[in-house]
């Protein structure tokens, strides 16, 4: 099944990474597919956790996301090009998309997270 947790942390990836949407415009086909990953990404989280509530089992997804986007986001402050509020999110958003790949490359078992942290 899909990881609650690793959709938050998709979320959150998706919203810091295309905060650039309302300053830059590239080009519409640019900024309709940033519109339609971030909607897709929280309906997706809205058919998760509401929707289809029943059948999430939170029991089984144990990946401790606050453990490392902590970390990202200090790191994120400490390691960028340019301090601004734009850059710092951008450091943070490849940071925590790293994270989620990690996660879902790694599996999601609570066994092999217990082994990894």
């Amino acid at each position: 099944g899909i990881s609650g947790k690793s959709q938050v942390l998709y979320a959150l990836v998706f919203t810091t990474r295309y905060l650039d949407l309302f300053i830059n415009f590239v080009s519409v086909y640019n900024t309709s597919m940033k519109i339609i990953f971030i909607l897709a990404t929280y309906a997706t989280l809205f058919l998760m956790f509401y929707k289809f509530r029943s059948t999430y089992d939170s029991h089984h997804d144990t990946f401790r996301a606050e453990l490392l986007v902590v970390p990202c986001g200090g790191l994120a402050v400490l390691v960028n090009h340019d301090f601004t509020l734009l850059e710092v999110s951008l450091v943070c958003a490849v940071l925590c998309n790293s994270i989620a790949a990690v996660h879902r490359s790694c599996g999601r078992s609570a066994y092999t997270w217990s082994r990894l942290l």
